[in-house]
């Protein structure tokens, strides 16, 4: 089975993240990077994601004309950092897999777990 691992921080933790010194920002995305090789057999893609004053959305607006927008369209409490793209047998595999994330990336601590809809 493919399942998308979102890897979700609020705003607090950003804002956290952001204060952090480069330093250690850059040990904790070594640390991320860490994680990733670690599962490499079951990652099929991963990135990590601007920050959310970078999104751009398009949406059906008056009339049904496309209105782009500033910012993401979706309204939440948490920011999507980045995702990976995994394959596994199940979904205990990827439950497995995502609960030893949070040891790696502190500053993006809930983990959701997208079932992949595979195209024929």
């Amino acid at each position: 089975m493919k399942y998308l691992l979102l890897f979700c921080a609020t705003p607090e933790e950003l804002a956290a993240w952001q204060a952090l010194p480069e330093e250690e920002r850059a040990k904790t995305r070594a640390r991320s990077a860490q994680w990733m090789a670690e599962h490499r057999a079951q990652i099929l893609s991963d990135n990590g994601l601007h920050l959310p004053h970078t999104v751009t959305s398009v949406h059906v607006g008056t009339g049904g004309k496309p209105l782009v927008t500033d910012g993401p369209f979706l309204e939440g409490t948490e920011v999507i950092g980045g995702y990976a793209e995994i394959e596994v047998a199940d979904l205990d595999e990827a439950l497995q897999l995502a609960k030893t994330w949070a040891d790696h990336a502190p500053c993006h601590r809930v983990v959701e777990i997208w079932p992949v809809v595979v195209g024929k």
